[in-house]
């Protein structure tokens, strides 16, 4: 048999059938023919046409089983059979003959093709043989009456034996086909009936108006109620109302749309028998479920109806959880919002009395009211007007913060020249890398285009970015600040010759109060806030920040602003809440940026 029968039981049932009958046939002409030519004595060229063409169905058997095509073989069979019919009765008296009763059979042996198409070809051969054998005795055409080797009689007696035992044959193939087909149906029905009844999901056919047809055993353990009251019109009456919509429109898809869907709804589950449709009960358990919808066609044989099958699953502890998920990323973003609250409580009420020390110690630096008597008192002010200045540092970067998670932090936007900005900014930096005995070089081109950002944010970034570089560089380092523009954005860089980071501590690094070392005798001051500011100012801009470093071979931090600035305002529009009030004002950026004294201390 050709391969592509193997893979069908039944249809391998049929061609082997199919082959079988028609080598069978062949070679029993075969056979006869020398008993025939030995009874009869020779034989005239008619007779040799008749045994010639009785031996063609081992051709055709051949034919099929070299190429897998059935409906064709059965029509070159049918076309082989009229033909041999039709010229045994033109030999053998036209009208008159006795094989005239064999064109009966034609149509039979087309039957067991299973194809409509090839059955009504068959008959329409039928009928145009049989015509042509009645015009040719009307009009007297046909070729002259073979000679019979028996009496009219006795072939009509032999010709009827031989077509009944030939009808036989075709009834007994068509019962071992029928038999076949049933055994393989129960076979496949229970094959999947297993599968139906010990999955964990619920498996259903529908109709194409939405009728449960069939319903596998599992209704009852997930839905506590029988497989048949699921059918008809049961199961949608036990969906949520409110569900429901959706529950037909997914099939609805399925079928009309061809096309595998999937819908997730509440469904009541019965307890102990319950039934109906019983929505007036005190607390109806509804479950979530999920069902995936694949449309199903009617079988090749005409058998069956349109309609979907539906798996459906119970998902109520993946509702359950992403209900607990939701619940605690509510109370998350409200612990944040609580903390950002409390920080910038904390941090504006910081604020006033920093101000007060910080102002009275440099009055009393500058000698104002008088010089002070003893150099440890001159020593104890410079201490604490340095450490009022750190502390006022860390308010005003956990208030830009704050703000910036709340997005409360208002950007001015405005056209400014960047290279003259970052130079204001080494200029300002430039008595600290002194201090250090750090070169502090700009690094920028002259014909820079100008940025449209808010200019203050901007020198803050600088300025966090100088201080952190400056202060992670040993004496006899280098430290360069730049900016240069390429492929719509501006870039601005910071790059230094200091100690550098560690590669498993970048991806942490501009989370808020994280730092790459942060061990309690770690010898160098901070909160991690810094770069939390830079990347979050960069984000409000609509820009993005980079780190690039490396142990003992210094750090690079850029962060790149867009030059189109509208396109870039759209976007950050989505991402970050509107202001909700302007920012507080600052201390002086040059108040800001005087050097720390208790690295003296």
């Amino acid at each position: 048999m050709h391969p592509s029968a193997l893979s069908d039981a039944l249809t391998a049932t049929r061609h082997r059938s199919f082959i079988a009958s028609h080598l069978a046939g062949g070679f029993a002409a075969l056979a006869a023919f020398p008993v025939y030519l030995a009874w009869a004595g020779p034989m005239s060229w008619e007779e040799m046409a008749l045994f010639a063409w009785m031996v063609l169905p081992v051709g055709i058997a051949m034919f099929l089983s070299r190429t897998g095509r059935f409906a064709t073989a059965h029509l070159l069979s049918a076309f082989t059979l009229t033909n041999l019919i039709a010229w045994t009765a033109m030999l053998t008296g036209g009208l008159h003959s006795f094989a005239l009763a064999w064109f009966a059979v034609v149509p039979i042996e087309a039957a067991l093709s299973g194809r409509p198409r090839v059955v009504t070809l068959t008959v329409a051969m039928v009928g145009f043989a049989l015509g042509g054998v009645a015009v040719g005795s009307y009009l007297g055409t046909l070729p002259p009456q073979m000679k019979a080797p028996l009496p009219f009689e006795a072939m009509m007696m032999i010709s009827a034996l031989v077509a009944v035992i030939y009808t036989g044959i075709v009834a007994l193939r068509v019962d071992a086909l029928h038999r076949a087909g049933e055994r393989l149906a129960r076979e496949g029905e229970a094959r999947y009936r297993l599968l139906a009844d010990n999955v964990s999901d619920v498996i259903t056919r529908h109709r194409a108006n939405g009728d449960v047809v069939f319903a596998s055993s599992a209704v009852g353990r997930v839905f506590g109620f029988a497989p048949a009251e699921a059918l008809g019109d049961g199961f949608f009456r036990r969906v949520h109302v409110a569900d429901r919509p959706a529950y037909l429109n997914a099939l609805s898809v399925a079928l009309h749309d061809h096309r595998s869907t999937t819908v997730e709804f509440r469904i009541r589950r019965d307890a102990d028998g319950e039934a109906g449709d019983d929505y007036d009960r005190a607390a109806p358990e509804f479950l979530w479920v999920e069902m995936r919808c694949r449309p199903v066609e009617a079988d090749a044989t005409g058998a069956g109806d349109d309609g979907v099958v539906a798996a459906i699953r119970d998902i109520s502890a993946l509702k359950a959880h992403e209900a607990s998920l939701e619940a605690a990323r509510e109370a998350a973003e409200h612990a944040s919002h609580a903390k950002t609250r409390f920080l910038a409580n904390v941090s504006h009420e910081l604020r006033t009395p920093l101000n007060a020390i910080i102002g009275f110690s440099d009055i009393l630096r500058q000698d104002l009211f008088g010089k002070l008597e003893y150099a440890r008192h001159r020593e104890y002010v410079e201490l604490i007007h340095g450490s009022g200045e750190h502390l006022l540092q860390v308010v005003n970067d956990i208030l830009d913060m704050s703000k910036i998670e709340a997005g409360a932090f208002e950007l001015v936007r405005e056209p400014f020249d960047m290279a003259g900005t970052l130079e204001g900014c080494r200029q300002m930096m430039a008595h600290t890398a002194e201090e250090r005995q750090i070169d502090l070089t700009l690094e920028a081109a002259s014909n820079l285009p100008e940025l449209h950002a808010d200019r203050r944010a901007c020198k803050q970034i600088v300025f966090n970015l100088l201080a952190n570089a400056l202060k992670f560089t040993d004496p006899g380092g280098r430290v360069v600040v730049g900016a240069r523009a390429a492929g719509g954005e501006m870039t601005i860089f910071v790059r230094d010759t200091g100690i550098g980071i560690a590669a498993k501590d970048l991806p942490r690094l501009g989370t808020p109060f994280v730092q790459a070392d942060s061990a309690y005798d770690r010898k160098y001051e901070g909160t991690g806030l810094g770069l939390s500011v830079v990347k979050g100012l960069a984000e409000l801009h609509g820009g993005h920040f980079r780190i690039e470093s490396e142990l003992g071979r210094g750090t690079t931090v850029s962060v790149s602003f867009p030059l189109n600035v509208a396109a870039k305002d759209a976007e950050a529009a989505k991402a970050t809440p509107a202001a909700a009030a302007p920012a507080e004002p600052k201390e002086p950026a040059e108040a800001r940026d005087n050097v720390r004294q208790l690295k003296r201390a």
